[in-house]
């Protein structure tokens, strides 16, 4: 817990991580706050590691080891660092050289695969080297950040801030679904005060989270936000509503977010900023909490540095549709109503749903 400085209003931390896990709250319209993080999965990986040092299951000198994209993989550093144990990350392609300077600094070993323009391939790899690097080591603790949900636990704080920074409002969370830990430690305590909160989950096209698996798009690198295999963290039957968008659509809303509110965020904040804004326009009496997982560094030159090419969001809208039949890029929506997934085939010769219908353009 932080200390306070009798001279000043300014907590003391006695570690970084303090200090980095905690949101900064960013009204960017009447009914639209961002949540904006460097570093989102400090909340995991403090809420897991702690629970697991606590339990005796791991100890000081112990080797966690897990697979990432990125911004879990710092986060999972620096609570080693932390607690005094090791970390050993098995990175994806996309991980940039300045995040694998830091995780080397932090004094973890770095797996990084190979370049792979298939970023399913990529994960599937990262998790048949994390299998191999057990049966090599039996004593390394696998952290299971997509399967565990002991990584749920740490965002319970974020959400005791959220209702104390915004008492009262109807809530609606806007996220990019990624391992799903987020979403559901979030909601969670939130719908424990008001049941009626609404999850609206954030995907790419090609994730198998929320079947959209047969479709590619050759220029998605919105790493952290889809999944090539299943999560037990996703719960589907948490969601409201699901938004799946293109890379050049995340992108249109990354640059808008810069160009209008001046915050420079990742592309699953982007993609997330894009669909907030739709979601305030059709619901006016929520407020809704857009999740920025962390920082625009590693997207420089591929998003911003290609700020001219960006869509205009005023002209863009999700097709809304009512079965995963009718999903199509570059951006649908689809009402989930909470339910588990896979959804049942609709009735044998009954249509898969209405004409998917177009929606009203972003103005957010």
């Amino acid at each position: 817990m932080p200390s306070r400085d009798p001279s000043t209003s300014l907590p003391l931390h006695s570690h970084v991580t303090d200090a980095l896990k905690a949101p900064s709250l960013i009204r960017l319209s009447d009914n639209l706050v961002l949540a904006r993080f460097e570093t989102l999965k400090i909340y995991a990986a403090l809420g897991a590691v702690r629970s697991l040092v606590e339990a005796g299951t791991v100890r000081p000198g112990d080797t966690l080891v897990d697979s990432s994209s990125g911004i879990y993989a710092l986060a999972l550093a620096m609570v080693c660092h932390r607690y005094g144990l090791r970390c050993h990350i098995v990175a994806s392609t996309t991980v940039t050289p300045t995040i694998r300077s830091q995780l080397e600094i932090l004094g973890a070993t770095v797996d990084q695969m190979p370049a792979e323009q298939d970023l399913r391939l990529d994960q599937h790899r990262r998790v048949a080297r994390v299998q191999e690097l057990l049966r090599r080591h039996p004593g390394m603790h696998w952290m299971r950040q997509y399967h565990d949900p002991v990584h749920r636990l740490g965002y319970a704080e974020m959400a005791a801030l959220v209702r104390a920074a915004l008492p009262g409002a109807p809530l609606a969370v806007v996220a990019s679904v990624g391992t799903g830990a987020s979403s559901a430690g979030l909601i969670g305590p939130i719908r424990q005060d008001d049941p009626s909160a609404r999850l609206v989950g954030v995907q790419p096209f090609g994730s198998v989270s929320f079947g959209s698996d047969r479709f590619q798009d050759p220029e998605a690198i919105i790493a952290g936000i889809g999944s090539a295999i299943p999560f037990d963290n996703v719960r589907h039957e948490l969601y409201d509503q699901v938004h799946w968008l293109t890379f050049r659509y995340a992108m249109a809303g990354t640059v808008a977010l810069m160009r209008r509110h001046a915050v420079f965020a990742g592309l699953s904040t982007g993609a997330a900023y894009l669909v907030g804004c739709w979601e305030a326009g059709r619901h006016p009496e929520r407020v809704h909490l857009v999740v920025g997982a962390d920082t625009g560094h590693r997207y420089v030159e591929k998003v911003f540095a290609r700020h001219r090419d960006a869509l205009d969001p005023a002209g863009l809208a999700p097709v809304e549709i009512a079965s995963l039949h009718t999903l199509s890029p570059p951006w649908s929506s689809m009402s989930w109503q909470r339910r588990g997934f896979p959804l049942p085939d609709p009735p044998t010769g009954q249509p898969a749903g209405p004409p998917p219908a177009a929606g009203t353009p972003v103005t957010g």
